[in-house]
């Protein structure tokens, strides 16, 4: 059962407010709608990308009816804290996940990520976690934001490294869903991430391309002041 059907079914609709994050793509929003509810958008923990708990119970309101968590990247929202506040107030708590690949391949994914984080400079590498699956392996690229992360992805892109800009725009930015509301975190996530390839069928010589190319780059950016 989809994300609106699940809302529909627990009587949430017109006139109800859903919290969800902005961070990520628009799916969750779009069902909201779909089922006839607004969506409210709150910000991230920058350590997971996953709703920040007290974010969300700050943006709890009388027309709240639901929150609806995405686990981001292979890390987890924090649920014990998101079902305690769906207790406490009343609401319906759903979470969305990524697909589960096999155990072989995470902990080849979970092997490489070893492998960059002793080695790589000038990134900021993702927090592990407990239960990290590196469903992606997204760095933060210090300097000035999205026009240093841009020309970061370009070079070692021309070095034979694929990467990739995880969340381009945040959902309460895109047109449809365009609200005034200030989400640093989610702002400043989408900015500066970036996705490394860990693919479990990465060669060595491979992994070593990644890194030689990122290092190359990575002392030429210097963090904002």
């Amino acid at each position: 059962m989809g994300t609106a059907a699940m809302l529909r079914a627990a009587g949430v609709g017109a006139g109800d407010e859903v919290i969800v994050p902005a961070f990520g793509n628009a799916e969750v929003a779009e069902a909201v709608l779909l089922a006839g509810a607004l969506p409210v958008f709150v910000d991230i923990d920058p350590s997971t990308y996953c709703l920040d708990s007290a974010e969300a119970e700050a943006a709890v309101g009388p027309r709240t009816a639901a929150l609806v968590a995405v686990h981001r990247f292979g890390r987890l929202a924090d649920m014990p804290r998101l079902w305690d506040i769906g207790r406490r107030h009343g609401l319906l708590v759903l979470e969305q996940g990524e697909s589960e690949a096999p155990y072989a391949e995470v902990e080849e994914r979970r092997a490489r990520a070893t492998y960059l984080d002793g080695r790589l400079r000038g990134v900021r590498t993702p927090e592990r976690g407990a239960g990290h699956t590196y469903q992606q392996y997204v760095v933060r690229v210090l300097g000035n934001g999205r026009p240093d992360r841009d020309a970061f992805a370009r070079a070692v892109r021309a070095k034979g490294v694929e990467c990739r800009v995880p969340v381009k725009t945040p959902v309460h930015r895109m047109p449809a869903f365009r609200r005034d509301v200030c989400l640093p975190e989610t702002e400043r996530a989408a900015d500066e991430t970036l996705a490394l390839p860990v693919d479990a069928s990465l060669t060595k010589r491979e992994m070593q391309r990644i890194v030689s190319a990122c290092n190359a780059l990575g002392g030429l950016l210097q963090p904002a002041f």
